[in-house]
């Protein structure tokens, strides 16, 4: 079985409490309201995921809850290295997903999931949105196998995009 890997980026977070780290910054009004619109566009595409791993930061963890209700999940896995990681550390997580996961939702940041998405197919993104998702596809029925140029970009959307892609 074909290997899918959706990466969502985090809802548009706020940046009101200057006070707060920056792994602790929680989504904004639209952020609150991006999220979940995504998450029904995804359901209306009929993807059905069979893994949502998150970074933990709050952002992320919010916007994979919306996700995780719009699809009845009652577990999301959360990875630390998600958070702040380059394209190495993208592909490690990846790498060492579950084999009998075939469709995974992943949740976590800029540059490096634009970065990602870019490395591990011929996408040519110049920028994921907040809350934006990009579907990539694998001839692999592992996740040991997919490395950088062996995915295939299926879909880009984001909020903004009004004429689905």
């Amino acid at each position: 079985m074909a290997k899918q890997l959706l990466l969502v980026r985090h809802g548009k977070s706020d940046w009101g409490n200057l006070d707060l780290k920056d792994f602790d910054r929680p989504l904004n009004k639209r952020g609150k309201e991006n999220a979940p619109e995504m998450a029904e566009r995804l359901v209306n595409k009929g993807f059905k995921p069979d893994l949502l791993v998150s970074s933990p930061a709050k952002r992320a963890k919010s916007t994979a809850k919306y996700f995780a209700e719009a699809y009845g999940f009652e577990q999301i896995q959360y990875e630390t290295s998600i958070y702040e990681a380059n394209t190495t550390a993208l592909l490690k997580v990846v790498n060492d997903l579950d084999d009998s996961a075939d469709k995974v939702l992943m949740f976590g940041h800029n540059p490096g999931f634009t970065d990602f998405a870019n490395e591990l197919s011929n996408a040519d993104i110049y920028n994921i949105p907040t809350a934006g998702m990009v579907l990539i596809s694998f001839p692999f029925d592992s996740w040991q196998l997919v490395s950088r140029g062996t995915g295939d970009l299926v879909f880009f959307d984001y909020p903004k995009n009004s004429d689905e892609v």
